[in-house]
């Protein structure tokens, strides 16, 4: 990989639509940032359907080293599932709803401060992970946060006070699901609000749900919420983010949080719980292999030091 920025070559991908930032002046930004480093850069957009033959096609005969995703994490699994393969570094410009993994890895927030670690930071390699033949980058639910993703993509809004709203109307009707769950050949039975399997420490918006996991130890950070009184469980949840201790694997729960890593499992959605993987509405199913996949792309992160 080249070492120098004059060695680079920059493809940012624009989500339009995107999060709740303007994006108008976004072109403007990138390529004054790319001039002010030194480096070569273009910008062309997202697609919908997910097809990213044309960038392939850029990236093989005109030598591009990096792709800069500038989106929300929807649109990152997307572009990284299509061109993981390709001997390319990807960064991050989070301007979605959530930023789960750009908020990971340390990317800032601010869009200039974004653009200029794109030119100025180290990449890294980080793990991502399957489940069944569907690519994840840090995240996967099932049940009541599955449910809020699937409702918040049907809003007409963005950002996070749409998110925080259709939150608490689910809270009120939340419904608990029979799951089964095969660890290291320990069977675990729970009927539970939700289950999730992070790569990353980020539900989202800050919001940190596997307080310890890396992106890059090649293990998966399962998170199992059992039906609890909802009195009690935001408690309970406040108690999860601020200490995350680990659990270990307990063949069953009883109302309390468990919290443990694997580098792969087997579930069984009884009751056919909805599914998301990386903020983004699935067809949920009733079997689910999922496994990691070490260090499975390179990402570009603040230098550490």
């Amino acid at each position: 990989m080249p070492t120098t920025i004059a060695d680079k070559k920059f493809i940012f991908l624009v989500n339009p639509i995107s999060g709740t930032k303007p994006k108008t002046d976004l072109g403007d930004k990138i390529l004054k940032g790319a001039a002010m480093a030194g480096a070569h850069a273009i910008i062309l957009p997202t697609v919908e359907g997910g097809d990213y033959q044309f960038v392939r096609q850029k990236i093989e005969e005109e030598n591009y080293t990096d792709v800069v995703i500038c989106g929300g994490d929807g649109t990152v699994n997307q572009v990284v599932d299509n061109l993981r393969n390709m001997n390319v570094r990807f960064g991050i410009i989070p301007l979605g709803s959530g930023n789960g993994l750009a908020y990971s890895a340390g990317i800032p927030k601010p869009t200039n401060k974004a653009i200029e670690l794109a030119f100025s930071g180290k990449a890294r390699f980080i793990d991502a992970f399957m489940v069944n033949d569907q690519f994840a980058c840090m995240l996967c639910g099932l049940g009541f946060d599955a449910k809020v993703a699937h409702d918040f993509a049907q809003q007409p809004s963005r950002g996070l006070l749409t998110y925080t709203q259709q939150t608490l109307k689910n809270f009120f009707t939340a419904n608990s699901y029979h799951f089964d769950l095969v660890v290291n050949d320990h069977v675990i039975q729970t009927d539970a609000f939700f289950i999730s399997i992070a790569n990353s420490n980020q539900f989202g918006n800050q919001f940190t749900i596997a307080p310890k996991a890396s992106l890059n130890d090649g293990l998966l950070d399962i998170v199992v919420v059992p039906k609890m009184n909802k009195a009690i469980l935001p408690f309970a949840l406040i108690q999860q983010v601020s200490a995350g201790q680990f659990t270990g694997v307990k063949e069953e729960t009883e109302g309390t949080i468990q919290y443990f890593q694997t580098p792969k499992l087997q579930l069984r959605n009884r009751d056919g719980a909805p599914l998301h993987i990386d903020g983004e509405p699935k067809e949920t199913c009733e079997y689910l292999n999922i496994k990691v996949l070490p260090r499975c792309f390179s990402l570009i992160q603040p230098v550490i030091g």
